[in-house]
């Protein structure tokens, strides 16, 4: 995908998620963060954009600091979480593009990074908070939510810090139904990150998988980010992978 189409999803759903929060009140609990309530889900978000605008508009080469969360009144969360969305969203759409700045997972370039990272973060934040609002979810474009699976598999759960270890080696082929090539083979193992092969580049590896998830990408998406229930996809063969999965995935 094209850093402007991230940048545009972004724009999106961080309105919608400006929505929901804004219907649901400060009160209202997050389905998929049993410890939060709206205002805790909003202060997150408003931190996280402007946190990643920081690395945007003054870049540097090292991590910087999460923000601290502000003193807020409830009428003031709405507007604040509107505001550094804004921020980021036009930081995003003006950098240069080659900005050199600091990243924490591979891409194309850190603007590319930022754009896709950002995009993913609200989109599934906005998914909470329209949850928690008990509104209709917005559907989300095939080709971006397979996009979200690979930034999930192929990049946070390449890291030391995925727990997605089993007891002794195995394999977990995820497929989108609706989306060409959008097919992944994660190679789990208890000693190691999971390595995560595109099974389009190497379709001997999806034939061999212990276990196979497949169903349409924004569903898929959706249930690896434990949004979503399992039902809506089809589990075939070792089915303790998926339960490992929803034990050990979370980021």
């Amino acid at each position: 995908m094209e850093i402007t189409e991230f940048v545009e999803t972004l724009r999106l759903d961080g309105g919608l998620l400006a929505d929901a929060a804004d219907e649901a009140g400060p009160d209202a609990p997050v389905p998929a963060c049993p410890e939060w309530r709206m205002r805790d889900l909003v202060l997150h978000i408003g931190r996280v954009h402007r946190w990643a605008a920081g690395f945007v508009t003054e870049p540097g080469d090292r991590r910087m600091p999460f923000p601290e969360a502000p003193e807020l009144s409830d009428d003031e969360l709405v507007p604040w979480l509107r505001e550094g969305h804004h921020h980021l969203v036009v930081a995003l759409h003006t950098a240069p593009k080659d900005l050199r700045t600091w990243a924490f997972l591979p891409a194309p370039s850190p603007l590319a990074f930022w754009a896709r990272r950002q995009a993913h973060e609200t989109s599934v934040h906005r998914v909470d908070a329209q949850q928690a609002a008990g509104v209709p979810l917005t559907p989300l474009p095939a080709r971006f939510a397979a996009d979200g699976v690979d930034e999930l598999v192929a990049g946070f759960h390449a890291g030391d810090r995925s727990r997605l270890r089993p007891d002794a080696p195995r394999t977990l082929r995820l497929r989108a139904t609706d989306t060409p090539g959008a097919d992944w083979t994660v190679h789990l193992t208890p000693d190691a990150p999971p390595r995560t092969v595109r099974t389009p580049d190497a379709p001997e590896a999806g034939a061999t998988a212990d276990c196979t998830v497949e169903g349409p990408a924004e569903r898929l998406y959706l249930t690896l980010w434990n949004r979503l229930p399992w039902d809506g996809l089809t589990v075939s063969g070792d089915a303790s992978l998926r339960t490992l999965w929803q034990e050990r995935a979370g980021i």
